[in-house]
């Protein structure tokens, strides 16, 4: 039997890893374009493929999660995505980058739904693991923005994809050597605090999370792909160095972590839905404040709404994590993040679209009426019995 502390920090590790390598290209398309002569709105829709396989592949990888092996998965991922990270940097063409990209969000796909149940499955704590979880997550986030625009200002941009997929791949070895296959119920669930609702509210519970994941997941992706740019240009009296914007994104980013592992202790002692209230109320009046602001006072606001999206990733995963059994949680956590990842793919091309047309002044307007259905959600989600399961 594997060691539960063992297995958690691998899918710690992933994480981090998941995030980082879908944000490479957000962060290195501003040195990119030039190279590819194109602008940064025409190349950046080039990565919407990889999104929408992002969140539509976690249908058929949940469910072999479930069916084959958690395990077995997990390795793919580790040496999948590090080969698939390695091939963007050899690209020539833009429908070179396209492919290798689409490749990135499929193996990038197997994580969410397969990670997080496996972490789950060993976790004491729910709230607190899936807290420090997102953690990692944020972590990779923020990397992938400081370490890419370091590379790319120093070394060139395919070195940015080239390093972390070697690195990807020497830890998928490790962990294909420290973490053996567990058949499924050859080990007793962690005991947790469980949500309970009536039969009754369940519909609620449903129509508030497929709303909430729908809304806050197109915000989540639409702000870490389109962070970098937004502080390029309005951060231009602060600095126009790469690296040292990059530093300045990962360092907004760094909130996000900390919201997420405050908000993963505040579930295991409060009712799922007086966390998810007043996070919900957070975003949009943020996102309508900072669609007209610039320096100081942009990056201030920016970092309420980076912990307003990386807070609500944490609900969504545990309201999962609080009301699957193990046995279909793989295949729940894969509808969760089919409906969030396949409607973020969208938001690739909503970033490039609203920007062209009305520059970020329209886009963070746009994502505050989105996040008005946060509100909504969190309103409908009832509320719950927390008795021991």
């Amino acid at each position: 039997m594997n060691n539960p502390r063992t297995v958690i920090a691998y899918i710690n590790v992933a994480h981090f890893i998941d995030h980082y390598a879908m944000l490479v290209f957000a962060a290195a398309v501003i040195v990119m374009a030039p190279v590819f002569d194109m602008r940064y709105a025409d190349l950046l829709p080039y990565a919407t493929p990889g999104f929408i396989a992002f969140g539509a592949g976690s249908l058929f990888t949940g469910w072999l999660g479930d069916r084959w092996s958690r395990r077995h998965m997990m390795v793919i991922f580790f040496i999948g995505i590090g080969l698939a990270m390695m091939s963007v940097g050899l690209t020539q063409t833009p429908q070179q980058l396209s492919i290798a990209l689409l490749a990135v969000g499929l193996f990038a796909a197997i994580y969410h739904p397969v990670g997080t149940a496996m972490l789950v499955a060993h976790a004491d704590k729910l709230g607190r693991e899936v807290g420090i979880n997102g953690v990692w997550g944020n972590l990779g986030v923020a990397s992938s923005a400081l370490v890419t625009g370091v590379i790319c200002e120093y070394i060139g941009w395919r070195w940015a994809f080239a390093l972390p997929g070697l690195a990807a791949i020497a830890i998928g070895v490790f962990f294909a050597g420290k973490v053996k296959h567990e058949a499924r119920g050859s080990r007793k669930a962690s005991s947790h605090a469980s949500a309970r609702v009536s039969k009754e509210a369940m519909w609620r519970v449903i129509a508030a999370l497929v709303i909430t994941i729908i809304a806050s997941s197109t915000t989540f992706n639409a702000i870490t792909v389109a962070l970098p740019k937004l502080f390029s240009e309005r951060l231009s009296d602060l600095t126009s160095n790469t690296a040292l914007l990059g530093v300045i994104v990962a360092g907004t980013y760094v909130f996000g972590a900390f919201a997420q592992y405050t908000i993963g202790h505040l579930l295991d002692k409060h009712a799922l839905k007086s966390v998810f209230l007043p996070l919900a109320l957070l975003l949009a009046p943020l996102l309508f404040f900072g669609a007209a602001l610039s320096g100081i006072s942009l990056i201030l606001v920016c970092i309420g709404i980076i912990i307003g999206t990386f807070g609500q990733v944490t609900v969504n995963d545990a309201m999962i994590g609080k009301y699957t059994s193990d046995e279909w949680r793989a295949r729940a956590y894969s509808l969760r993040y089919f409906l969030g990842f396949t409607a973020a793919g969208a938001s690739v091309g909503l970033v490039a679209s609203l920007h062209e047309h009305g520059g970020f002044t329209l886009m963070l307007q746009a994502l505050g009426a989105l996040c008005v259905l946060v509100i909504l959600g969190a309103i409908t989600f009832p509320g719950e019995d927390r008795s021991p399961t």
